[in-house]
């Protein structure tokens, strides 16, 4: 920035190391308002019967570019567990497991998901190398590793494991880090304190608990009033909004990892874009795709009429909008 204000250029290596640290900025702002949102103690939560094994495999899937860009895989081994929790935070506590591991795996990640022996209380075991091989035999290394573990990450993931009862565990050794995180409330046998009434069941009445404070938006839109008109809409809703003037654009952003939700303004239509969406539905089938519509005050939600892609006039974009995105998101959780 210093040297930017000083000559008023700046070369390529600068500008990605500005983009960095503006990106490092977000990143830590986002963190501590989860973290503020948590510890609050004034969570209103939603109990539901899930399987995180679902969950899970939908977040691993709609994340593999990031995992790819790594240069290492992610080899889970994931069998069927049923619990009662808030389908927000368990959404939340999974893209948080794994943004924490893709910060510090240098090898690949094994992930299992299973039942503890003799007990009907769920698993959830996550694996990984903090250091190279060649690190390895170097005790320095090793040594100075392990506080890079303890990130506003990992404290973020500790808040919301707290939030929810979930019994976390972290071992470090040899240059292994050993995440273990316990599911003690299962839909196998019924369990103190969760009555029938505080059980949901379904999507009418636990769609305002799936919006995750923190899910991403990507606004591509070419003209600067209707940006600024989309991102005013959904300002309040406790989302990570990102913008670009342009479908090409979109393709650069979504290269190394998907938004939550792309919202597209109409007059952008055309091959590219078909392009970008087909490319995207085919890792991830329900990924959401909201287009702005140049008139009119209608809105249609996905999947009405066989649609595969939400609309909204302009006219209703203030109204509307809000409650469209919560319920395309709500459809991949």
């Amino acid at each position: 920035m210093h040297a930017l204000t000083t000559s008023g250029r700046i070369d390529r290596s600068s500008l990605r190391s500005l983009r960095e640290e503006v990106e490092t900025a977000r990143a830590v702002g986002i963190v501590a308002q989860q973290m503020t949102r948590l510890a609050s103690g004034r969570l209103r939560q939603s109990h539901e019967r899930l399987d995180v094994a679902e969950l899970l495999s939908n977040v691993l899937n709609h994340r593999s570019r990031e995992t790819q860009a790594k240069g290492f895989s992610v080899k889970p081994r994931l069998k069927a567990v049923p619990v009662i929790v808030d389908a927000s935070l368990l959404f939340g506590l999974l893209n948080t497991v794994l943004d924490w591991t893709l910060r510090h795996a240098k090898s690949d990640i094994e992930i299992t998901l299973d039942m503890l022996p003799n007990s009907n209380q769920g698993r959830l075991n996550c694996q990984f190398s903090q250091v190279t091989q060649e690190e390895l035999d170097d005790e320095a290394t090793l040594d100075s590793a392990r506080p890079h573990l303890d990130c506003l990450t990992w404290r973020l993931l500790e808040q919301t494991a707290w939030a929810m009862g979930l019994p976390l565990q972290r071992k470090d050794e040899d240059g292994l880090a050993r995440l273990t995180i316990e599911f003690p409330r299962t839909a196998h046998e019924t369990q103190k304190g969760v009555t029938s009434i505080e059980l949901d069941e379904g999507f009418a009445h636990s769609s305002d608990s799936k919006l995750l404070a923190g899910s991403h938006v990507l606004i591509v839109a070419s003209r600067r009033d209707m940006r600024m008109q989309l991102r005013q809409s959904i300002k309040d809703m406790g989302l990570i909004i990102d913008m670009v003037s342009s479908v090409d654009e979109a393709f650069d952003f979504c290269r190394e990892g998907l938004p939550h939700v792309i919202v597209v303004e109409g007059v952008l239509h055309g091959e590219r874009l078909k392009q970008l969406r087909n490319d995207i539905v085919a890792e991830v089938p329900d990924f959401a795709f909201v287009e702005i519509i140049e008139e009119g005050s209608q809105f249609e939600m996905s999947n009405s009429g066989n649609r595969s892609v939400a609309r909204v006039g302009r006219g209703a974009i203030e109204s509307a909008l809000p409650s469209v995105l919560m319920f395309e998101l709500s459809k991949s959780l």
